[in-house]
């Protein structure tokens, strides 16, 4: 199951790119319910602030529009992609920078497999690549593995 990149992201034509995968002993939906609830995002992920989705929405969903803090950046998103249980991916803006993160889920025997890509275009994506290689992946892996912690316990609520 591939990403699909809106042209000024595909692979060849970004500044940076990063991508991260986990696999989450719990079922696709479950992972869904903790990832799309993007106002629930700064109580387990720490990479996260000010989560606000147009609308006063709890959840993303088609078109949503959402503003964050990431990374020490504010960055204002729309989300271009919505299957549930199996695909999410936003573009975003912030000075310097313009993003498109895509997430896959895949069911597994075992619960799913989770893919994160990022790509990103601008001088602040070039200045990141530059002299902090690693910054996007540390912060994703994080994602994942906080992602995977509240979906495999099964208990938590919003």
């Amino acid at each position: 199951m591939p990403i699909h990149w809106p042209d000024r992201y595909a692979p060849d034509k970004v500044t940076a790119r990063v991508s991260n995968e986990i696999s989450i002993a719990a079922p696709p939906g479950v992972v869904w319910a903790w990832l799309v609830r993007a106002s629930a995002w700064p109580d387990w992920y720490p990479n996260s602030a000010d989560v606000h989705i147009a609308g006063g929405a709890a959840s993303l969903s088609q078109d949503a529009e959402f503003t964050w803090r990431t990374f020490g950046v504010r960055v204002a998103c729309t989300v271009r992609e919505f299957v549930p249980n199996e695909r999410v991916a936003w573009n975003g803006t912030a000075t310097l920078i313009d993003i498109y993160h895509a997430w896959l889920i895949t069911p597994r025997e075992s619960g799913c497999h989770v893919l994160t890509e990022e790509h990103q275009n601008g001088l602040a994506a070039r200045a990141q690549a530059i002299f902090m290689p690693n910054r996007m992946f540390t912060g994703h892996q994080l994602w994942l593995e906080r992602l995977k912690a509240k979906a495999e316990q099964r208990s938590g609520s919003f």
